[in-house]
């Protein structure tokens, strides 16, 4: 397997962090995002949408982490990303939408450069809008962690895909400055997390890319 991405992305550390659990082999492939990478001919023939990650099995080319993560469950099914009941994987399931596709989005590049190029806001106005986005879903998410199903990891004690989603997200709020006090059990959680071998190895500052 090859996954091209790159060692910020939030996406395509979600991804690593799932080959890792899983034990899987891979060849990494960075994607220079701050210098338009993505956005030539070459890449956009492997994912048009021009995003990262990016993961290519075999003949195959896969685009959107949570549905990569969901294909490596499924052809790789030990250890297991989402519980066996159906109610334990709808859980996991809306606290991974609930950073991947409410949180996330809001503070990506792409979203951050219109912001500056197009309504001219300043880096300090931008850095508000990722606090303030981030707050709000980190709120919900708190409230979702004091359920009983909550174990040592966001649901149960073994990582999941909520954990696999939460961990990119709160490195992206230590990176922006978001307090974090207000979020004891996530931070409780995302520690836990970090201490394993599998999110360590795809942390951003370890990745062949990062400076």
């Amino acid at each position: 397997m090859k996954l091209y991405g790159h060692y910020r992305s939030s996406a395509a550390y979600r991804v690593r962090i799932a080959l890792h659990l899983k034990g899987l082999a891979y060849e990494s492939e960075a994607v220079d995002l701050r210098g338009g990478a993505q956005r030539e001919a070459a890449y956009r023939a492997l994912n048009p949408q021009g995003l990262v990650p990016a993961l290519v099995d075999g003949p195959r080319v896969f685009a959107q982490s949570l549905a990569i993560l969901e294909y490596l469950d499924e052809t790789h099914p030990r250890p297991p990303l989402l519980p066996a009941d159906p109610a334990g994987r709808a859980r996991v399931r809306r606290i991974a939408g609930l950073v991947a596709c409410d949180i996330h989005p809001l503070n990506n590049l792409r979203v951050l450069q219109y912001l500056e190029r197009e309504l001219g806001a300043g880096e300090p106005a931008r850095e508000a809008w990722v606090r303030h986005w981030i707050g709000l879903g980190f709120e919900a998410l708190e409230a979702l962690l004091q359920a009983p199903e909550t174990g040592s990891f966001c649901h149960g004690d073994a990582p999941t895909l909520a954990d696999v989603c939460l961990v990119p997200q709160a490195y992206n709020a230590r990176r922006f400055g978001c307090p974090l006090e207000k979020y004891p059990r996530l931070v409780e959680i995302d520690a836990r997390c970090r201490k394993l071998a599998a999110f360590a190895a795809a942390a951003p500052e370890v990745q062949p890319d990062a400076p």
